[in-house]
């Protein structure tokens, strides 16, 4: 039988297709609530209520492989077209801030080759060049799908501009590729917000400046917080705020998901894991080296002006070959 540990009936709850499926398997919850009550009320009746047990689980798997075959399984259902790139400075002062422009720049020039829009969030432009912090808004036909394993720690190993002795430097930065789905399992509670509004300042007319269309959302209980600038209004800032931070919520929980799976499979190519270690960019090597597959390429300038595709495509058939053995 299929590993169905995967589904979530009561995700398909407003899903016309397989709603009377679920509401079935609701029922068969019920009964077998009631069962195991029995057994502990009389447990004379444990052998009656153990066959009984037996068969609504049977009964249920039956319901749930229908439900995969309806919806598809989690890696199917959905590929989000529109994603949001962060870029993150990690640990090398200045010149983790310059690599994490470049990254930035990289995923960017990779987007526009294959005609995706692109427009920029928000930023935080670190004293001496670089980001602190950015975000993306990319959208084309596969983004997801293309993009979804570059989340984790990016490395690079080079000699700064700023060295004088020829020293090879180590630095860091972080890429979370955040998926904007149409439709996510989250509610917010609007008492577990809370909203700052500012100035967004940098170009975009005189309105930009005089008026605080910039909104800032903090999550109380997780301590997430968004960040939008990119609309004129504060009313769509706000609403474009709450949506990403949605999938931000969307996304802490699927992480979790996929780190309980992770456990059970030979090669685990994206758990999704922000503070994994991914990739090293070794610039004196002239390579770049992805850890989780253990393969390596060459000529580094040509990878930082966006011509990744080698390199995604490898992760793409780790991952397809895994699944492959798994089914």
């Amino acid at each position: 039988m299929a590993d169905l540990e995967h589904i979530d009936p009561l995700e398909y709850a407003d899903d016309h297709r397989v709603s009377f499926l679920v509401a079935e398997w609701q029922r068969l919850t019920q009964a077998e609530k009631d069962a195991q009550e029995l057994v502990e009320l009389d447990p004379s009746m444990k052998g009656l209520a153990e066959k009984e047990l037996e068969e609504i689980e049977a009964q249920k798997n039956t319901l749930l492989e229908q439900m995969e075959k309806i919806v598809g399984a989690p890696g199917e259902r959905e590929w989000p077209n529109e994603i949001v790139l962060e870029v993150r400075s990690g640990v090398g002062g200045e010149e983790a801030s310059l690599f994490a422009e470049e990254l930035a720049a990289m995923y960017l020039k990779y987007a526009e080759s294959h005609g995706w829009s692109v427009r920029k969030l928000s930023e935080s432009r670190a004293a001496l060049g670089g980001y602190k912090e950015a975000d993306f808004e990319l959208k084309g036909e596969g983004a997801y799908r293309t993009l979804r394993f570059e989340t984790g720690v990016h490395r690079v190993q080079r000699v700064p501009a700023t060295e004088k002795q020829g020293r090879i430097h180590t630095s860091t930065a972080s890429v979370v590729i955040l998926p904007i789905y149409k439709r996510t399992k989250i509610e917010i509670n609007p008492a577990d917000i809370e909203m700052e509004t500012s100035r967004s300042g940098g170009a975009g007319g005189q309105n930009v400046n005089k008026v605080e269309t910039a909104v800032r959302i903090i999550h109380k209980p997780t301590g997430i917080d968004v960040r939008c600038t990119s609309e004129r209004s504060q009313a769509q800032n706000k609403e474009k705020a709450l949506k990403l931070l949605a999938s931000r919520l969307q996304q802490m929980q699927d992480e979790e998901e996929d780190r309980k799976r992770a456990a059970d499979r030979k090669q685990q190519v994206g758990t999704g894991d922000r503070s994994e270690k991914i990739r090293t960019y070794n610039f004196p090597q002239d390579r770049v080296t992805d850890h989780r597959i253990k393969e390596s390429w060459s000529n580094l300038p040509k990878i930082m002006n966006g011509e990744i595709g080698d390199l995604l495509a490898a992760l793409d058939r780790a991952e397809g070959g895994e699944v492959a053995q798994e089914s």
